[in-house]
């Protein structure tokens, strides 16, 4: 992906009682977008600048450059799996075989990444990746860190820094976790395997 403000497939209000309209309006339009421009900032002149996203993330050294390419990456991948309350698909196919393989259930595998997002001190992201064995795991990963760091491919994330909740749910990070089942697109999920 370049780095660019990703398109949202739904409405700034299109997320709610989930997600309000002014949380989308202040985590995508404010904190993402800042991510953007600091990326291009940081990176024009330098050999990251005509790189893709992923590629950044994948090979940048710690520091500010790693730091805000992670977090449009992160951001995006965010966003993007979403879609309105109550539209969302199940899991099917080859995502649900294996997460039937690696979970035993769907529940089983919300539970996980519950108490992965729950549980992670600080700021950060919970994910479910599949790893390069062709397995499907959950990690906690701190600040901008994603699953490509270590060869995995990133397939749904949930953001626990405090904007991506604090609007709507103030101190309440497991009740944001817990909703947003609500509103994930699972055939997104399917398609980024």
């Amino acid at each position: 992906m370049k780095n660019e403000m990703p398109k949202l497939p739904y409405p700034q209000n299109g997320l709610e009682p989930v997600i309000s309209a002014e949380t989308i309006e202040f985590h995508y339009g404010k904190h993402l977008q800042t991510y953007v421009t600091n990326l291009a900032n940081l990176t024009q002149g330098t050999e990251f600048e005509q790189k893709e996203v992923e590629e950044i993330v994948s090979t940048a050294p710690d520091g500010g450059i790693f730091n805000n390419a992670g977090q449009v990456l992160n951001h995006t991948l965010y966003f993007l799996q979403f879609t309105a309350p109550g539209v969302g698909h199940t899991p099917e196919g080859k995502l649900a075989e294996l997460i039937q393989r690696d979970f035993g259930s769907l529940e089983e595998l919300k539970k996980q990444m519950e108490e992965a997002a729950i549980t992670l001190f600080g700021s950060g992201w919970a994910w479910l990746s599949l790893d390069k064995e062709g397995k499907l795991q959950i990690t906690k990963e701190t600040n901008a860190n994603n699953p490509l760091r270590q060869g995995n491919k990133p397939l749904l994330c949930i953001d626990v820094w405090e904007h991506a909740y604090y609007i709507d749910y103030r101190n309440r990070r497991a009740d944001h976790v817990k909703k947003l089942w609500e509103i994930i697109d699972w055939q997104v999920i399917a398609n980024r395997l």
